[in-house]
């Protein structure tokens, strides 16, 4: 799976399409030649579309493997994400895999969009997902309806499903149906918390489901100082913040009435005030941020309870240098 030394640890890496579509290819090309196995291209309604966008990384690249990272099931039908993801697979012959989750609450909310039963909705989902990519034609009634539906195109091989997952039910259902899991978390504390409940998870995982892949989904701003990662981190913090569990909050001793003024600026849509709001313990809790020494250190921290780290965005106030710098921190956590 990787090719960067004789590690066996994943190297992943977000990059958000906040940027050209260009860009995100330059970027993906740039990945992988600094040792990268896997990019996902995030999802939010305000950034560009992420299928298009790997398209353009698809071309751009040759081994990478390629997904969005993630989609959720509200914003677009299932069905039509199983057709979009094929045609990744298509385009980037065989590389790509289907990062799903339930979606970021804040932003669903000014869709008008309902967050229902999101475990299984998300479940329902890439299952229906994996009949359509094996040729099958579908009849599903449960959170969503698809009646006699099927795709004109079929994937030469199975498309790896990886949930993103916070809580402690959905990272159980990863752990039990999926091919891998996206933890959205940075802290030791917390990937340590959700080692064990994949742990239950995999208990009661079917042995024909072949082996599964823990990847810490981690929040990543990376300088040569220390201060730019920090503030170049606040953004992202902020939408962590603005969707984490009171039980989260308070591993981490972060105040509610704190975080409660994050979230609340993120769902007025005041962008601005609710990143003013996040605070350095919450930059802490939520982001690995620092110079390439610091963010090795954490990311050795992070692999005693995962099988990989996805560098997630915002990576630092200098793009390209955050990629090459986050590979040498990989290169420096992963040292035999």
């Amino acid at each position: 799976m990787s090719d960067h030394g004789s590690t066996d640890v994943t190297w992943g890496i977000e990059l958000t399409p906040e940027h050209p579509p260009d860009r995100m290819a330059e970027l993906a090309a740039l990945a992988e030649r600094e040792g990268f196995d896997v990019a996902f291209s995030s999802s939010h309604y305000f950034n560009r579309d992420p299928f298009v966008t790997l398209s353009r990384m698809a071309e751009a690249t040759d081994d990478l493997r390629l997904g969005p990272g993630v989609v959720n099931p509200y914003e677009a039908h299932p069905v039509k994400l199983a057709a979009q993801t094929a045609t990744i697979d298509e385009v980037s012959d065989g590389r790509a895999v289907f990062g799903v989750g339930a979606g970021d609450r804040s932003t669903l909310s000014n869709l008008g969009i309902e967050h229902e039963r999101p475990l299984r909705r998300v479940l329902e989902t890439f299952n229906v997902a994996r009949d359509l990519w094996a040729g099958e034609t579908v009849t599903h009634e449960g959170t969503f309806t698809a009646r006699d539906a099927s795709l004109n195109l079929e994937p030469e091989s199975a498309i790896p499903v990886y949930v993103g997952a916070q809580g402690p039910h959905m990272l159980r259902m990863s752990a039990k149906h999926g091919d891998g899991v996206l933890i959205n978390a940075a802290h030791p504390d917390d990937l340590e918390w959700a080692a064990g409940q994949l742990e239950q998870g995999l208990e009661d995982r079917p042995e024909e489901y072949g082996p599964f892949e823990a990847l810490a989904f981690a929040s990543v701003s990376v300088a040569d100082e220390e201060a730019d990662a920090r503030e170049a981190a606040r953004p992202p913090v902020a939408f962590i913040v603005g969707g984490a569990a009171d039980p989260v909050l308070a591993r981490h001793d972060i105040d509610r009435e704190a975080a409660a003024a994050v979230s609340d600026a993120l769902e007025g849509g005041n962008l601005t005030e609710a990143f003013d709001h996040v605070t350095p313990e919450m930059i802490d809790a939520f982001c690995i941020a620092g110079t390439t020494e610091t963010v090795a250190e954490r990311f050795a921290a992070a692999l005693e309870h995962v099988d990989g780290i996805v560098v997630g965005s915002p990576l630092g106030p200098d793009l390209e240098g955050a990629v090459t710098r986050a590979s040498e921190a990989l290169a420096m956590a992963t040292a035999e």
